[in-house]
């Protein structure tokens, strides 16, 4: 199975880059996780932000991969303790299909990619950081398969 961080933002700062990396290079073959980044649009003053997440939605879908499970993250979907994304993690393995997590930009995901989620999930009921979340979600998918597969790391 691969699972596909699909993000909004291309400019992060390198201690996400590296500590994202560090998270990303743990996972064995048969669960690989990769980060496809969406350039996000400028944002001005004067900008038609609808019109932007449109946009973005647009490059997001077009980034899916032909029959993935999607998955949205935002403030209003399900929030997962981690013994409860470990049990999604394996539901996700045993459907067969590869994953992608769908990270929008600063307003959010376009109602075209909601409307594609088959699961909603929060992170948090805070509004985080973008940086912030591909780190998150790396090490919390990373804790979930290592509490799947009985590896030290869940327990240090």
């Amino acid at each position: 199975m691969q699972i596909q961080l699909l993000a909004v933002g291309t400019k992060m700062p390198t201690w996400v880059k590296e500590g994202f990396e560090q998270y990303q290079k743990r996972f064995p073959n048969d669960c690989k996780f990769v980060l496809t980044e969406i350039a996000a649009h400028k944002r001005t003053k004067k900008a038609d932000v609808n019109r932007i997440m449109q946009e973005e939605g647009k490059a997001l879908i077009q980034a899916i991969p032909k029959g993935n499970k999607v998955i949205t993250l935002e403030v209003n979907g399900k929030a997962w303790d981690t013994p409860k994304l470990a049990q999604q993690l394996a539901a996700w393995q045993m459907d067969g299909r590869d994953v992608t997590l769908l990270v929008g930009g600063p307003e959010g995901l376009s109602n075209d990619c909601l409307a594609l989620a088959e699961q909603r999930w929060s992170l948090s009921k805070l509004t985080l950081p973008h940086p912030m979340v591909r780190l998150i979600v790396a090490e919390s998918l990373y804790r979930a398969w290592s509490l799947n597969n009985n590896h030290p790391y869940h327990r240090e």
